[in-house]
């Protein structure tokens, strides 16, 4: 996996989610949701976003609960559009790694969180993970 976010400000604790004991789901990674309470890595650009993976998950470990942060300020890297500050992000699978991120489109509700710098391709940033905020391109 490449592009892993990085914590820099801790603003809630990590919260227990459900995960597959044959994934494995490297820190800082970008983590989708699905029903039940369950977190994957996310693999589209359209992903509903859960958080931030707070520990790594070795694949086959036994653990079926991964720590995920909801909350927080992250350093992140921009994908091939860049980003902007204030602008609300996504995840940029089509061009870019999983963890990479761009500006959300209009209407979007796969929403990481808001730019907090402006970056260009490949850039890093910082950003507000705030999954649960739709809609604020």
């Amino acid at each position: 996996m490449a592009d892993e976010t990085t914590l820099v400000f801790e603003m809630s604790k990590p919260v227990p989610f459900t995960c597959a004991d044959g994934t494995g789901i490297e820190k800082g990674a970008v983590l989708e949701i699905s029903d039940p309470f369950t977190v994957a890595v996310t693999n589209g650009d359209g992903d509903p976003i859960a958080g931030i993976a707070a520990e790594e998950k070795i694949a086959n470990d036994g653990k079926v609960k991964i720590g995920v942060y909801v909350d927080g300020i992250f350093r992140g890297t921009a994908g091939l559009a860049g980003v902007t500050a204030g602008q609300g992000l996504e995840t940029d699978t089509a061009t870019g790694s999983a963890n990479e991120l761009v500006v959300i489109a209009a209407g979007e509700d796969d929403c990481v969180g808001m730019a907090l710098e402006t970056a260009t391709d490949r850039e890093t940033f910082l950003f507000r993970l705030n999954p649960y905020s739709r809609d604020i391109a």
